[in-house]
């Protein structure tokens, strides 16, 4: 048996007043979710272990069974890996976005989601003039970029700027855990002012300015650590001989690399609503003819989300249904070799708190012989009558991955 997951990143939501207590998944036209959902089996998924932040790092790696307290070193390594950085001992790798900060206070965490041409030009500028032997700056994609620095330590509190839009920026400037990582927290802000220095006077800044579009003033490093030690999803599950990951988000392409999966390009994937699906849901059937398993990740929910966007992140739900589940089950359900096939959040991204939490999120699983449960539909309330009732840490994994 094969076996995919569709993951709707941000997808679950709180009850909204305006839809007359609805989540956002039951207010949206979703057939084929709550299709699958009539034919499969439901349940819900706890994706962040106690004493960590609701990062879709860790809510990914808990989907895929990882141990966290045993494997987590942050967002900065996993995005080293996906663009192509092997880190060395002693190497401090940060997810550095680049965001506007407007009148001292963070307007948003992507510069108004800048484009990955426009900020690899700032990137390599900022290189330029503040990257030496020590410390070195990488491009990643859209505001999603790194930093990597020698001899950095980890045990530092940084503030994830997609947290706290509106709010002043110097009381959330890097702070050390411990004496010994004062030096380079003090390094992590003196980089911080004078990114904001050269970025505010940089022509293409002045230009989107021009533009009306937010500038990119300001680098804002986080989720540091060093190179994970994280075990093959195929050495954990035999049957998986080979296996893809399809997304447009640096950290999620860096799971993958680490789980022993290919990491798939696919034309149009953009991370944002704008992703082009089709490519992305034709690239997993291709990739399916030879793996075993394939993790499709689709962002457009979690922006959504993060923008408060009520209508719109209902139009994402509703994308992910009619353009990748409803073709990626109508394609797989005949083939001669049965496909399980899973749904789920990594974990809310609720349009009135514009940030993650940590509540469980509702799953589904099907494939064609498996026995059905009462639940009829695919949302955070009718899961909670669901067969498999709370799962957490690797029971979510192990039950799919078993799927017979």
């Amino acid at each position: 048996m094969k076996h995919i997951i569709i993951l709707g990143d941000g997808m679950a939501d709180w009850p909204v007043e305006a839809l007359g207590g609805k989540t956002l998944l039951q207010a949206a036209n979703t057939p084929y979710m709550d299709k699958l959902a009539a034919m499969g089996r439901t349940g819900r998924l706890v994706t962040v272990a106690d004493g960590f932040h609701p990062g879709s790092e860790v809510a990914n790696m808990s989907v895929l069974g990882y141990n966290l307290p045993k494997v987590y070193e942050g967002r900065g390594p996993l995005e080293a890996a996906s663009i192509g950085i092997e880190l060395a001992p002693g190497e401090l790798a940060l997810r550095c976005n680049i965001i506007c900060i407007e009148e001292d206070k963070i307007k948003n965490h992507s510069s108004g989601h800048i484009s990955t041409e426009e900020a690899d030009v700032l990137m390599k500028y900022l290189q330029e003039h503040l990257g030496n032997e020590q410390i070195h700056f990488y491009t990643g994609v859209q505001y999603r970029h790194l930093l990597v620095i020698k001899g950095g330590d980890k045990r530092l509190h940084c503030t994830p700027p997609h947290d706290v839009p509106g709010e002043e920026f110097r009381p959330l400037m890097v702070k050390a855990e411990v004496p010994e990582a004062e030096e380079t927290a003090r390094l992590i802000n003196d980089l911080i002012l004078r990114s904001q220095e050269l970025l505010k006077k940089h022509p293409l800044n002045l230009k989107r300015i021009a533009e009306g579009k937010d500038p990119a003033n300001s680098i804002w490093p986080w989720g540091g650590g060093y190179r994970p030690q994280m075990e093959a999803l195929g050495d954990k599950f035999p049957q998986v001989h080979s296996g893809s990951v399809i997304s447009a988000v640096d950290l999620i392409r860096g799971i993958g690399h680490y789980a022993g999966l290919k990491v798939l390009d696919v034309e149009g994937a953009t991370g944002l609503y704008d992703t082009n699906y089709e490519n992305k849901v034709k690239a997993l059937l291709e990739a399916l003819k030879k793996d075993d398993f394939v993790y499709l990740h689709i962002e457009a929910s979690d922006e959504a989300g993060h923008e408060g966007n009520i209508p719109l992140k209902i139009k994402t739900i509703e994308n992910l249904d009619s353009r990748v589940v409803a073709p990626i089950y109508e394609a797989v359900k005949e083939w001669d070799e049965p496909v399980a096939i899973a749904l789920l959040p990594d974990h809310p991204t609720p349009c009135e708190h514009r940030t993650h939490t940590a509540e469980p999120v509702p799953f589904l699983i099907w494939h064609r012989d498996i026995q059905a449960d009462s639940v009829q539909k695919f949302d955070e309330e009718s899961t909670l009558a669901g067969s498999y009732g709370l799962l957490k840490e690797d029971e979510f994994i192990n039950t799919f991955m078993k799927s017979a």
